[in-house]
């Protein structure tokens, strides 16, 4: 197993201890943070969200420039994101901090576009990723992260800046999902 792959496999692996840390009612005290508080055990868990957001980035930038990618790799890594940006939502959607039918259809897509990707790879055809899927995770992580947060640190301000980049990565999801089928519907058309 090579260095991108390894990295992708310590991702899944923080997702259950992201989990435990959002889920267990650890009393390691909170902090003041203008309108509300932040558990302390919260802020372990958003940063260990961020580590293992920003190690996706990592790895494919590693596996791309030391020309490292591989099945497993291209297998695991959108495992590992779907993973962790699902249990960060089913997890807020738990809290009370975000709606359930935004959550849905933020998974739905990404089941939806599995789909679409596996019957593509039945007739051997690879479906990469384009810039607007990219901006979808990229708003879609920044939401979580501010929202595992507890809105820090625009909670001063009573500013909703985790709610406003939840509603835009829900945008940017359904709109990547549409132009990822319409680019890609000849796969459908064409399977057997």
């Amino acid at each position: 197993m090579n260095i991108p792959n390894k990295i992708t496999v310590s991702r899944i692996l923080l997702i259950p201890i992201f989990i435990i840390m959002m889920s267990i009612p650890f009393n390691w005290g909170e902090w003041d943070i203008g309108d509300g508080v932040l558990p302390v055990s919260h802020f372990i868990a958003a940063l260990i969200f961020i580590f293992a957001a920003a190690t996706d980035w990592v790895d494919g930038h590693y596996a791309r420039k030391y020309n490292l990618v591989t099945n497993l790799g291209k297998f695991l890594d959108p495992l590992a994101d779907k993973l962790l940006v699902s249990s960060a939502l089913i997890i807020l959607v738990e809290m009370g901090v975000a709606p359930a039918w935004v959550v849905i259809i933020i998974i739905s897509r990404e089941f939806a576009v599995t789909g679409l990707r596996l019957v593509a790879a039945g007739e051997g055809i690879v479906l990469a990723a384009g810039k607007m899927g990219k901006l979808k995770t990229a708003t879609q992580m920044i939401a979580i992260a501010s929202l595992l947060l507890h809105n820090f640190p625009f909670s001063y301000i009573n500013f909703p800046f985790g709610m406003i980049m939840l509603y835009l990565a829900l945008f940017f999801t359904v709109l990547s999902g549409y132009d990822y089928f319409a680019k890609n519907w000849h796969v459908m058309r064409n399977s057997k």
